[in-house]
């Protein structure tokens, strides 16, 4: 073989591993993570052999994905490539998931964008463009989207221009309960809860008032009592379960101290005192939300961090982590099967962003090694081809 045939045969090597790590990189590394997930199974308790025992059919299983804080760079402070880069790695992420556990009904608790408070109405209307090629889904799966304080801004910052803008582009209300399968979400727009009488939080803590009505007296409904009958004549009938709430904003804790786990905040973060009405709700906030509903579970974002906490002894919450890059190494998202009488839940990792930079750079490395080889190998090669035929005695043939 020649030393061309030789440079062509390690060329070609050398593109199809570069081709490899690339289509692995980008594409089949999702598929590798995604599969090693799978939905929880529910453990409904004492009902559930109350129901065997009566020949009771099962409660219907709502599978369920929750992901949160995906923040789409915008025109003001995005660079080209960090867009590129996230967006193109929660898009796969998203698809994948899809493809692969075909959840019923996706929730993304707030913060879809990053700069939705100020962006100009192109600058919003192109980002609504983005997300929905982002986290285009078939018709098989639900998006259900909730508000955060980049969508709107923080408190003093939203208007009604900003919610309604919002609400607008997700068909949705802030505010809101959603029942599928006989399992109540309640949909909580956290951004307005500070208690001090501005219009939108009147008017958030006003539905939040009714929602609570109805849910009690839903609970309820099949009480003797005359007063609880008037009281709730008019109210709208829910599944007599306690609700699950969604919410972008964590319910108040002191600091992220007793979060533990891979998606947990850094050691040297989690002392740091969180700030009322900024990191988490209010005391005051918390407390009424947790009274009010008395939910079953929680499900907040916010803090890009996982944790888990017991409020009250009685009343758990998950912070779930964000879903991009940009906010850390190793996203994830909830696996929840939810029913009427029960649910479980599992996380569920993404790639870690430096697994990825690390394959690229040790290729990147042994490729450029390679091609400073190559050129070695030929130039040896080539030095003693010469020398052979210099130093070589030329062999002599008779002829008849």
């Amino acid at each position: 073989m020649s030393c061309l045939s030789v440079s062509c045969s390690a060329v070609i090597v050398l593109f199809g591993a570069v081709c490899s790590v690339f289509i692995f990189c980008e594409y089949l590394i999702y598929y590798a993570a995604i599969l090693q997930c799978g939905w929880p199974g529910i453990d409904h308790g004492a009902r559930a052999s109350e129901r065997s025992a009566d020949g009771q059919p099962e409660p219907e299983v709502l599978r369920a994905m929750v992901l949160s804080d995906t923040h789409l760079l915008g025109a003001v402070g995005g660079h080209w490539f960090d867009k590129l880069r996230r967006e193109w790695q929660m898009e796969r992420a998203f698809q994948t998931a899809l493809a692969l556990l075909r959840p019923e009904v996706v929730f993304i608790l707030g913060d879809v964008f990053d700069e939705g408070k100020w962006s100009s109405p192109k600058n919003w209307d192109d980002d609504v463009c983005r997300f929905q090629k982002m986290f285009r889904h078939s018709s098989d799966t639900e998006l259900v989207v909730l508000v955060g304080n980049h969508d709107i801004g923080f408190h003093y910052e939203m208007d009604w221009f900003k919610l309604q803008r919002f609400e607008k582009a997700f068909n949705t209300t802030s505010t809101r309960m959603v029942t599928k399968k006989g399992v109540n979400f309640l949909l909580v727009n956290s951004v307005a809860l500070h208690g001090d009488g501005c219009p939108i939080c009147q008017s958030v803590e006003k539905q939040l008032y009714t929602l609570s009505r109805d849910l009690n007296c839903s609970l309820l409904q099949n009480s003797e009592s005359s007063i609880i009958r008037e009281y709730c004549q008019d109210a709208w009938t829910y599944p007599s379960t306690p609700p699950i709430i969604l919410q972008h904003y964590p319910l108040y804790r002191v600091s992220d101290a007793g979060c533990t786990g891979r998606d947990a905040a850094p050691p040297e973060e989690r002392h740091l005192l969180f700030r009322e009405k900024y990191d988490v709700l209010s005391q005051e906030a918390s407390h009424r939300l947790l009274q009010w509903f008395k939910p079953r579970l929680v499900l907040s974002g916010h803090t890009h961090s996982g944790c888990q906490v017991l409020h009250d002894n009685q009343y758990p919450e998950i912070s779930v982590p964000s879903f991009n890059w940009r906010n850390r190494n190793n996203p994830s998202f909830i696996l929840g099967s939810f029913s009427s009488s029960g649910y479980g839940l599992s996380k569920c990792f993404l790639p870690e962003e430096s697994t990825v930079i690390a394959l690229y750079c040790s290729t990147g490395a042994s490729l450029l090694f390679l091609l400073f080889l190559l050129p070695l190998v030929h130039f040896l090669w080539m030095r003693g081809l010469l020398r052979c035929l210099i130093l070589c005695p030329i062999s002599k043939h008779k002829f008849l």
